[in-house]
């Protein structure tokens, strides 16, 4: 009984995934439970750190800080990993820049993976797990600029916070943005999810094309030089295209 139990939380967890933010109505249509052993399911699983109630509608149910603290956990062990460590340290000593590595999580949020800091006393700094909005940050922009347009379309059409006055919150002008994104090979982050933070992006692609990752340079706007953008966008570029070479080889 005790397993039956486990195994029912572990599929509902699941099912959070594929469709959050998710209501209790919905998840008791899917498995054809109980109401009420689905809600004393998901608060079991809430008060373990699994799942947390959506900001905005607490009727809705998503993904916990402790899955995606235990996913770069798991990831430091796998292929991606290995290969994306000795390119961001040569990154990080040309530059003497922080320098990410992020992965996302479906259309919700890139997580940090991995981390190589520069030695400078002020830098930038993210947590191993900490997570970051898509639209807001040069990791996001790389890896949604290279998603399907399908995708695209369904992440602008959702609620594009803002977290300064430099964010992009309009949908026409974010699929302009990740067009030039696109274009170019990379993205940049300029104030626009952190104040005085940038960065530079470029995506980590498999053999299809699809985004698997993005590595990112970032800095205090003190030490950004737009005039050096370019250059700083094409090592990045290089960068992650070493990670993906390594990575498939």
């Amino acid at each position: 009984m005790e397993m039956k139990s486990v195994t029912r939380s572990l599929r509902i967890l699941e099912a959070v995934a594929r469709h959050q933010p998710v209501t209790v109505g919905e998840l008791t249509k899917i498995f054809g439970l109980p109401k009420s052993t689905v809600q004393r399911t998901l608060v079991t699983l809430a008060e373990a750190g699994w799942l947390r109630a959506n900001r905005r509608d607490t009727t809705r149910w998503e993904i916990g800080a402790r899955v995606l603290s235990v996913r770069p956990a798991a990831l430091q062990g796998s292929s991606l990993f290995a290969a994306a460590r000795e390119p961001m340290v040569r990154l990080r000593d040309a530059l003497n820049e922080t320098v990410h590595l992020a992965v996302p999580d479906a259309l919700q949020c890139m997580v940090v993976v991995d981390r190589v800091d520069c030695d400078h006393p002020v830098r930038t700094f993210h947590t191993i797990g900490d997570t970051s909005p898509l639209h807001a940050t040069a990791a996001g922009r790389a890896v949604l600029a290279h998603l399907p347009h399908s995708e695209i379309d369904q992440f602008s059409a959702g609620v594009l916070e803002g977290y300064g006055k430099e964010t992009i919150t309009d949908p026409s002008e974010l699929r302009a943005e990740l067009r030039r994104v696109r274009h170019r090979g990379y993205a940049v982050n300029r104030n626009q999810y952190r104040p005085d933070v940038c960065a530079v992006a470029a995506p980590v692609l498999d053999a299809g094309g699809s985004p698997l990752a993005a590595v990112a340079a970032s800095m205090p706007e003190s030490r950004f030089d737009p005039a050096g953008t370019a250059e700083l966008g094409r090592m990045v570029v290089d960068t992650a295209s070493e990670i993906t070479t390594r990575y498939l080889g």
